[in-house]
């Protein structure tokens, strides 16, 4: 079979099917191998950033899939209904960032780092298609694995997870100080002037005086601390 009868093959797959086609499917149905195929995927994604065309083809995780080019969103959606739109809050977007680059993890561990429930953001995302359930861990209680989807790489343009950018440490830092402010945490406790190191309200009584040391806040317990990583 030559390459031009066989992009023409793999584009009609592609076209019918509406969604991202695995290469093994693409390797079984041309009878060929990975090395042939990705040629001629090569080839036709040259072919459709050259021309005026509305598609374009990309690849997501080892798949590949036919899709319209963004210019043509505005036209499209004047002949069809609007589709259902996520706005995503700052949370959401902040436990999606989690779940993004700490995958698979369990909703357990999304709250630890968060420092509070986020049962209502992992429902949210996963609603949108972002998220979904990846198996579950073999321990007490078997708690959900959770993961990114394939709409989360065609949603932010990524062929596969291992392309998300690298996180900057004063990214981190924000992301920490956030977490905090949410929560109402702050690193330096306030205290009465009549209070004691044990927070005991102090009394004077008459005739009796006793020293006091200067004061200095206790340091933030370890297991209070809000653990912010990627």
């Amino acid at each position: 079979m030559n390459m031009t009868k066989m992009k023409a093959i793999i584009e009609a797959i592609l076209f019918s099917m509406g969604e991202a086609v695995e290469i093994e499917k693409l390797c079984s149905a041309l009878d060929t191998d990975k090395k042939t195929v990705r040629a001629c995927i090569s080839e036709m994604q040259e072919d459709y950033e050259k021309e005026e065309r509305g598609l374009k083809l990309i690849e997501i995780d080892g798949s590949f899939q036919l899709c319209t080019k963004e210019f043509a969103y505005e036209y499209l959606i004047k002949i069809v209904s609007i589709p259902k739109s996520y706005r995503l809050t700052d949370i959401q977007l902040e436990t999606l960032s989690i779940i993004a680059y700490k995958q698979p993890i369990t909703k357990i561990e999304i709250e630890k780092i968060r420092g509070v429930q986020s049962d209502h953001a992992i429902n949210r995302l996963i609603d949108a298609g972002l998220v979904e359930e990846k198996g579950r861990l073999a321990t007490p209680g078997r708690p959900i694995i959770l993961g990114t989807t394939e709409e989360f790489l065609r949603r932010f343009g990524l062929t596969r997870k291992e392309d998300l950018p690298d996180i900057k440490a004063e990214q981190l830092e924000s992301f920490k100080i956030e977490a905090e402010q949410e929560i109402g945490y702050f690193s330096e406790k306030v205290h009465d002037e009549n209070e004691d190191v044990e927070g005991q309200i102090k009394l004077d009584l008459p005739g009796t005086e006793e020293e006091t040391e200067d004061f200095s806040p206790d340091e933030p317990d370890d297991d209070f601390m809000i653990e912010v990583g990627v």
